[in-house]
């Protein structure tokens, strides 16, 4: 029997692992241990409730105003301990956090493979997203077992020189999750109030946004609020003071728009279900909503998920007010092009990567 020993600390990355520890459970040929390290604390802990994911380890090293030299060196510090203890035969990370790195460094320390869930994203640029690109590159030189989500992903890797062998494309876990989460009988008073209006989810959080690029963005959208009073805008706004700030600053007096608490996995994924369109400058939602038939446009100089714009669902805006404004408007008043986005093949997989990621495991 093997142990495999999955890591994550994110809401991001729990939604996406959590569907790999259930399915790695189901099975008699591992035994599974879950540590969480709570980069992130109460957005963490609505994923596990909503999956019934416990941990055997919680690492709890979220503290208030943290940075990544805090989340960095106590992780470090926190997860040697862990490894040692259970001394796995596998240590399973996903994606691009600090989490993420800082889990696989510390496996690659004391000589545990280390597998890569979502390996090969990649912008080629260190400092966009940051430190996010970095992190999956870093990973990306010690990991094992690479899990790609799609070809072009496994073609990064490749010109990286990584062996082809250890690559297994495997479409992406946030669309497993997808089959958990969302209801056709969900219901939710935030859909009641958008009425017969057309639902836009906004999400914008990223760290390397806050500041000048986050103000530019939520005046275009504050400016299309104004101007069509058919639009309903619900935005859950990140913890973090700038964005909550920012975000009252610049919107809370709009009658259609509704700044909120961060949702639970399943309210947002249903919200997302039900909605028009996305505007976000998030990684996993520019899966999760083409695999809705959801158009997104992305508020980011560059995507790792080049896949999305590729097949046409996504659309790479920047975060420049006058682009966010008038791609904005286009989906609005333009039904062919809202037609061509929302019909758009889903290049991210099938919803079974939990599957064939246990099964690589399995036999190697």
């Amino acid at each position: 029997m093997k142990k495999i020993m999955i890591v994550f600390g994110t809401r991001p990355e729990a939604i996406k692992m959590c569907p790999v520890v259930l399915e790695m459970k189901s099975r008699s040929e591992f035994d599974v241990k879950v540590c969480v390290t709570g980069q992130h604390r109460e957005m963490l802990e609505q994923v596990l409730e909503a999956f019934n994911v416990k941990p055997d380890y919680d690492l709890a090293i979220m503290k208030k105003s943290q940075t990544l030299f805090d989340v960095t060196a106590n992780i470090l510090r926190s997860i040697q301990e862990v490894f040692e203890k259970e001394k796995p035969d596998i240590v399973l990370v996903h994606g691009d956090t600090t989490t993420a790195f800082v889990a696989g460094l510390a496996a690659f320390y004391l000589k545990i493979p280390v597998g890569h869930v979502e390996a090969g994203l990649r912008t080629h640029n260190l400092y966009s997203p940051f430190p996010e690109e970095f992190n999956r590159q870093a990973i990306g030189l010690f990991a094992a077992y690479n899990f790609s989500p799609t070809e072009a992903a496994k073609t990064n890797l490749l010109s990286e020189g990584k062996n082809p062998d250890r690559i297994w494309v495997t479409g992406n876990t946030s669309i497993d999750a997808l089959k958990t989460t969302v209801r056709d009988d969900y219901s939710n008073p935030l859909i009641d109030w958008v009425g017969d209006r057309h639902l836009v989810v906004l999400t914008a959080h990223r760290r390397e946004n806050c500041g000048e690029p986050l103000k530019q963005m939520l005046r275009a959208i504050r400016r299309v609020a104004d101007e069509y009073s058919d639009i309903a805008i619900i935005f859950p706004a990140h913890p973090n003071p700038v964005v909550q700030e920012t975000a009252k600053d610049i919107l809370s007096d709009a009658e259609n728009v509704k700044i909120i608490q961060p949702l639970d996995v399943i309210d947002f994924h249903n919200i997302v279900a039900h909605s028009y369109m996305v505007l976000t400058d998030s990684g996993g939602i520019q899966e999760e909503a083409p695999a809705l038939g959801k158009p997104v446009l992305v508020m980011r100089d560059t995507t790792e998920r080049p896949e999305g714009v590729a097949a046409g669902t996504l659309r790479l805006v920047g975060t420049e007010e006058e682009n966010i404004y008038n791609a904005f408007v286009e989906l609005l008043n333009n039904e062919a092009v809202y037609s061509e986005m929302s019909h758009a093949s889903n290049p991210y997989g099938d919803g079974f990567a939990s599957r064939r990621i246990a099964d690589a495991l399995a036999v190697e």
